[in-house]
């Protein structure tokens, strides 16, 4: 199971010697979680089914979560949510090694973390808006057009462009 210092780290050990097909699912539910050093998630959930094939340990992920996004036009900080859904085999020795290169560890310590970051950053949105409508700054005077109209665009509207 997952702890605090590694909280994705699973120990699929139980299910090396299992009969084929043999599966654990695995919840996840933590108020924050760092991805190393520019990812920091709150509201992280998720879960895990574990299931030993012949060829390795399929693991089923589906995780969801947000972080602290600044928006592109506005500015302004709001929380993006993100979501991961994937499956990876991670293989019982290199005869069975898939494109993404797992193996189950020798200490039988699958740490998806490093995966997990991968499979999420993907998800970032290139453009972080905080909403489709934002309407951002005033080009002359930076008032965020969200909350006022400034005078600037206010006189724009009144001589018609």
């Amino acid at each position: 199971m997952a702890n605090d210092l590694f909280p994705l780290r699973i120990n699929v050990g139980f299910l090396l010697n299992a009969p084929i097909s043999t599966s654990r699912e695995i919840h996840f539910d933590l108020p924050s979680l760092k991805l190393g050093n520019d990812l920091d998630l709150k509201d992280f959930t998720g879960k895990v089914d574990l299931t030993r094939t012949p060829k390795g340990i399929l693991v089923d992920a589906d995780f969801s979560s947000s972080f602290l996004a600044e928006c592109v036009r506005c500015l302004d900080e709001y929380d993006q949510k993100l979501h991961a859904a994937f499956t990876e085999l991670y293989a019982f020795h290199g005869n069975f090694i898939s494109e993404s290169g797992l193996i189950v560890p020798d200490d039988a310590n699958i740490d998806l973390m490093p995966l997990l970051r991968e499979y999420l950053l993907v998800e970032v949105p290139i453009r972080l808006l905080c909403r489709e409508d934002c309407k951002g700054l005033c080009t002359e005077c930076g008032e965020n057009l969200n909350y006022n109209t400034c005078e600037h665009l206010a006189g724009e509207i009144r001589s018609g462009y």
